[in-house]
Order: C-alpha cells, then sequence, then structure tokens
C-alpha cells in the first residue's frame, strides 16, 4: 500500500515534531503548517491525501479550517486535540471531521487511525452484482453509485465517514448491527473507543437524517446491542 502525503497542522513545535517524526520513521510523506491559514494554502496547493488537525490554532479555530476545506474537498481529517468534550467532538464532526484523537495519543493509536483512513481510501463503495445502485426508503434516498445521499429531495451533507455509515445501515435495513459489527466494518477494528466515536457519529448522523430525533423514523437504537435502519413503508 502506498503512503499517503500528509499534511500536519499543529502549532506546538513539540507536538509537531512527535507526530513528523513518527511520520518520517514509518516512510510518510508529509508537510506541516503552524495556523489555519497556511494549512489552506498547503491544502490548496498539495492536496495532500491526509490532514492531521489540531484544533487550538493561533489565528483561527480548527473547525473553522475543516469548513473551509470541506467546501472543495472530501480530503480525509483526523482532528488530534485536546478538547475531550462530547461537544467539541461533535462540532468537528459536525463540520466534516472523519475521526477524532484526543491528547495525550500514543504514536502506537495515531498509526493505527492512519492504516484505518488509508484503508478507507483505497476501498471507494461500489456497487456490486445484486447490489441496486440506489437505495430508496420512505424519503430517504442513497445513490451509491454517485456516493450521494437525499433526503426529501433535498442533498444531506455528510462526511465521509457519515456516508459510509449510513451506506451500511441502508444495505443490512431491518437488521440489528452489533457495535462490534459497527466498528469492525467502519474502521477496521474494534476498541472501547470506537464504539465511543460511534455514537458521536451516530448522533450527527441523526441530527441530519431525522425531524424528530425523540421519534426516529429511521434509525433504531437497540441499547447495549447496536443500530437498525428501519424499513419506512
Amino acid at each position: 500500500m502506498n503512503k499517503p502525503l500528509i499534511l500536519v497542522v499543529e502549532d506546538d513545535t513539540a507536538v509537531r515534531n512527535l507526530i513528523t517524526t513518527t511520520l518520517k520513521a514509518h516512510d510518510y510523506r508529509f508537510l506541516t503548517a503552524g495556523n489555519g491559514e497556511s494549512a489552506i494554502l498547503e491544502v490548496s496547493s498539495h492536496n495532500p491525501e491526509i490532514v492531521l488537525l489540531d484544533l487550538g490554532l493561533p489565528d483561527m479555530d480548527g473547525v473553522a479550517v475543516i469548513e473551509r476545506i470541506r467546501s472543495w474537498s472530501n480530503m480525509p481529517i483526523i482532528v488530534i486535540s485536546a478538547r475531550s468534550e462530547d461537544s467539541d467532538k461533535i462540532d468537528a464532526l459536525d463540520a466534516g471531521a472523519d475521526d477524532y484523537l484526543t491528547k495525550p495519543f500514543s504514536v502506537e493509536e495515531l498509526l493505527a487511525r492512519l492504516r484505518v483512513t488509508q484503508r478507507r481510501l483505497a476501498t471507494a463503495p461500489v456497487s456490486g452484482p445484486g447490489q441496486e445502485a440506489v437505495f430508496t426508503n420512505g424519503k430517504l434516498k442513497v445513490d451509491f453509485a454517485a456516493g450521494c445521499a437525499f433526503l426529501d429531495g433535498q442533498e444531506l451533507h455528510l462526511t465521509p465517514s457519515e456516508y459510509k455509515l449510513l451506506c451500511l445501515l441502508c444495505k443490512n435495513v431491518g437488521k440489528v448491527l452489533t457495535h462490534t459489527y459497527i466498528t469492525q466494518q467502519i474502521w477496521g477494528r474494534s476498541w472501547d473507543n470506537d464504539v465511543a466515536s460511534l455514537r458521536v457519529f451516530m448522533a450527527t448522523l441523526r441530527k441530519k437524517l431525522e425531524k424528530e430525533p425523540g421519534s426516529p423514523q429511521y434509525i433504531q437504537t437497540h441499547i447495549g446491542v447496536g443500530y437498525r435502519m428501519l424499513k419506512v413503508e
């Protein structure tokens, strides 16, 4: 598997050096940026395949950087931040981040997240034999070939991970998918932290999909087990 070009956006010199030293030791190519404007310039100029992004930048909040990048690109963005509140994670994921790693982090976990992201880059969703190119369920329509989803005729603006999660549920409509199964399909592994991330991603997906989250029409929670896409008549 070819190593992707990674942009490291981090203003803390010690943390930036830790990340870049790790990347260099594992033969990753990388660029660096110390603030938001430089990050946006590097993205537009060099088109990296993955962005590692700190949220606490000196010139703008990292969430604003995510929103700017998402206005023209779906490149994977992994947030690396000291902010550990669920609200911070939800804001970043809602803006378009694909993953969220909390400081302090282990080098091994960072490398694992990168490997999973590489696998996602190498595996674009395609419709296989017997798989309908377009899934319709009530007012929800997912065009697997085009890689987009619509609700009541309006396109849903989903992050890559939200879209992948929605596709997984749609392709298993009516089936209860366990937390372990979903995290293995989405991230290629099942760690306790992945189940926590899954809940955050599910919350952001539901905000976009369900008009009344308290009375879900499409995604049903099976407490302690997993989730199921309901068939809407």
